[in-house]
């Protein structure tokens, strides 16, 4: 089967490709690039450089922009879902969804509407075997964005390996969060997966943190060989 993977360049959306080659054939990767930073429905920290990490996998990227305006998001991923169709014959879309209901049922409402079938690798996963899974499969990503304490400034970049993730279990223990992120405590860049053919240099980069929130802004980067 020719599927499409909704791609936002963090971890899950990552992984769930990686999963769904090992069965179909991924004929490209969908993203959506929201204007407005406080999207509803899609992923915003470096969304842009999607088009960076669609080069070192070797595949194509479909992307259409979005105002980023509640409900009306779901008609703009729509018409990237309806242009991958076009372009690329899918005949499913991939997501990367663990446990947002309001994410997942909405784009199953598309695949519906557009006769997809919907795949959901990751659904009800428990995050702390799953974050396991992918720093032991060897995928690279760093910390992109935070939006809740107890993140603050130092986290912006920091690379997830197997230390990092020692910590975020124990910070999700104490201070009851999801320690994949799920709660959108924290968004991620993926520098390297398994189903890249390079991977991604970070040359400059610039942190900007408010209050609790922060983001880990990419303003240069560069494929290299792996």
């Amino acid at each position: 089967m020719k599927l499409g993977v909704l791609f936002s360049g963090g971890k899950d959306s990552a992984f769930a490709c990686h999963r769904a080659m090992a069965k179909d054939e991924v004929a490209c990767l969908i993203t959506v690039l929201p204007v407005n930073p406080e999207s509803y429905l899609f992923h915003t920290p470096n969304v842009s450089l999607t088009a960076l990490q669609a080069e070192a996998a070797g595949l194509p990227l479909v992307s259409v922009e979005s105002e980023g305006v509640e409900e009306a998001e779901v008609a703009d991923l729509s018409r990237a879902i309806s242009r991958a169709v076009e372009e690329h014959g899918i005949e499913g879309v991939v997501t990367g969804a663990i446990h947002s209901v309001y994410q997942a049922t909405r784009i199953q409402r598309v695949c519906h509407d557009l006769d997809l079938w919907c795949f959901n690798p990751l659904w009800q996963r428990d995050e702390e075997e799953y974050l396991e899974e992918i720093v032991s499969s060897g995928f690279r990503f760093l910390i992109s964005g935070v939006s809740a304490a107890p993140f603050d400034k130092a986290w912006l970049g920091t690379e997830v390996d197997r230390g990092t993730l020692d910590e975020l279990k124990a910070l999700a223990r104490r201070y009851r969060m999801n320690p994949a992120g799920e709660g959108g405590e924290y968004e991620t860049f993926v520098t390297d997966a398994p189903f890249f053919r390079k991977r991604i240099e970070v040359l400059r980069a610039s942190r900007e943190y408010h209050g609790d929130r922060g983001i880990y802004r990419i303003e240069d980067a560069r494929l290299v060989a792996r």
